[in-house]
């Protein structure tokens, strides 16, 4: 008898196995017990109060392999433009002593409840690019649209979680790294489809880094109270609401 039932092609066979390693590597790793800074800047603070209590994130709202993939990726992007950089004399320290086995540099307060690692400290650089260190180094690769937004609008603009993120490092490094908020930082955007990179200088917005932290505090002292912060919009087909983890959740619960 002759069977006309679909087969998965080899292809779609090895990604399946590639794909169930990568989430069962991802759900051995432990979860967070902080509000991360490269998170502050998102939108709706009902959502970060959700994943810093470890709310269960709605049935398929998980990271699938594909896009787990697409971190790794970044990732190593990350890895390369680090080596690009140094390359072109550029003094750039990711990890403590410079040592891969170093530890990361990044902040940690309130009681550890709010803390953040930086992708790098530019501390010095060849003359001719007019650049102030010591200096904070944060790097993020896109695909070709996010990248020419990036290009054309800059990154407080067109990316203002990134923006805010780099507020935050500016102020909470200043302790354990004095005049990193003084000098601009430098981003580096990395596009995921041609190569190009994008490099811009950050003036410390300190307004804005107090805003993000005072929107931290807010989370921590709501979740303590067990108090629900408000949604960000007030219909659930709001972009941020359909594409929210904890969509369910949310809209399931009172405002």
């Amino acid at each position: 008898m002759l069977d006309f039932n679909p087969r998965p092609s080899m292809a779609e066979r090895i990604n399946a196995l590639v794909d169930a390693a990568l989430i069962a590597a991802r759900e051995t790793t432990p979860p967070r017990t902080y509000l991360g800074a490269s998170r502050l800047g998102h939108a709706c603070e009902r959502a970060l109060q959700f994943e810093f209590a470890g709310a269960p994130k709605d049935e398929g709202a998980d990271f699938g392999g594909q896009t787990l993939r697409i971190f790794e990726i970044g990732h190593h992007l990350e890895d390369l433009a680090i080596r690009w950089l140094r390359a072109a004399g550029l003094d750039l320290y990711t990890r403590k002593g410079n040592r891969p086995d170093g530890d990361q540099f990044g902040f940690s307060v309130a009681g550890g409840r709010i803390r953040g690692h930086v992708d790098g400290i530019l501390a010095a650089a060849p003359a001719a690019l007019g650049l102030r260190t010591p200096a904070l180094w944060e790097c993020k690769t896109m695909n070709a649209k996010n990248w020419r937004a990036c290009v054309k609008d800059g990154v407080a603009v067109s990316k203002p979680v990134y923006a805010a993120q780099i507020a935050i490092y500016q102020a909470y490094m200043e302790p354990s790294v004095p005049g990193i908020s003084t000098a601009p930082a430098l981003f580096t955007a990395i596009n995921k489809d041609t190569a190009e990179l994008h490099h811009e200088q950050v003036a410390f917005d300190a307004d804005l880094a107090q805003r993000m932290s005072d929107r931290a505090v807010r989370i921590l002292q709501a979740t303590e109270a067990g108090e629900l912060l408000p949604r960000i919009a007030a219909s659930r087909d709001f972009f941020e609401c359909r594409f929210c983890a904890h969509a369910e959740r949310c809209w399931g619960l009172a405002a």
